[in-house]
């Protein structure tokens, strides 16, 4: 399943929910033998990044998120070349931050741009924070960092180098169409919006929308597809009664992630979430 791993390759985004500080927990859990590899909810991709996999399935609702990939892999050295245009300052990050109020004059822009747009917010806004509205517009403020990395481009050009050398699928779809089309022996790891653990954490700014309750019943049916399948998946979510309930059917290990982004920097720590499987 694996080439040889480049050190460098990781994420070159902070994403709310990150698995970076779990790899330690969720490698061991990974089973011996896989084929490809499918990410429906692909986040920043610590996993995926991780594992290097020849063959992989990568998708994202936030079609945002999906782009910066594909720049990534297709013109790297334009996207850095961009990335160097930005400065570290408050007025220029709330001129670039409303590039998207003017939706005809936005779609006008290039992918690259649009992508060193979402890399240059990502680096300097409060707490790396992708947060839209409900037009579905980015709207995190400014985060006052004296020396972000901006342009991080060894990074960057090995990301893109992984992805060029690997089979990589990116789309931007409902995650339940990229599960229906999976090939035989395709592990699945999905990490979705998780379900809060208070009214107060409910947040699902990422991407226009939310994710109800009725939506993690329809996620835990398409496990149940995939199950019947025969194809293996291994899922994080946090750790409530309700997701408990949904997978009691499945094996499910406790791990503990640090919560890192919070506007109340008293609630960022330890919490507790599951990991199910649906083999041993």
């Amino acid at each position: 399943m694996r080439q040889t791993k480049n050190k460098l390759v990781a994420p070159v985004l902070k994403w709310a929910g990150g698995k970076r500080q779990l790899l330690d927990a969720l490698i061991p859990l990974l089973p011996q033998k896989i084929t490809a590899y499918c990410e429906p909810f692909v986040g920043g991709g610590a996993l995926l990044f991780h594992l290097q996999p020849k063959t992989a399935f990568v998708n994202d609702v936030n079609a945002e998120l999906i782009n910066v990939y594909q720049v990534i892999k297709s013109d790297v050295e334009a996207l850095i070349t961009a990335l160097r245009g930005f400065t570290n300052e408050a007025e220029a990050f709330y001129a670039v931050r409303d590039w998207d109020r003017d939706k005809k004059k936005y779609a006008s822009l290039s992918d690259v741009e649009k992508a060193a747009r979402i890399l240059y917010l990502n680096k300097t806004c409060y707490n790396g924070l992708f947060r839209v509205n409900g037009a579905g517009e980015f709207n995190s403020p400014f985060g006052d960092y004296r020396n972000p990395n901006i342009v991080n481009a060894p990074t960057l050009r090995a990301v893109s180098s992984y992805m060029n050398m690997a089979n990589i699928c990116l789309t931007t779809l409902d995650y339940a169409e990229v599960l229906k089309s999976l090939p035989k022996g395709t592990f699945t790891y999905l990490d979705p919006p998780y379900d809060p653990v208070s009214n107060s954490s409910n947040f699902t700014g990422y991407a226009k929308g939310g994710f109800t309750q009725n939506d993690q019943i329809h996620l835990r049916e398409c496990c149940d597809d995939l199950n019947a399948r025969g194809l293996k998946f291994m899922l994080s979510n946090s750790a409530t009664d309700f997701i408990k309930k949904q997978y009691a059917a499945y094996h499910i290990s406790a791990v503990q992630a640090k919560r890192a982004i919070n506007a109340d920097s008293a609630k960022r720590g330890e919490v507790d979430e599951v990991v199910v499987r649906n083999y041993e």
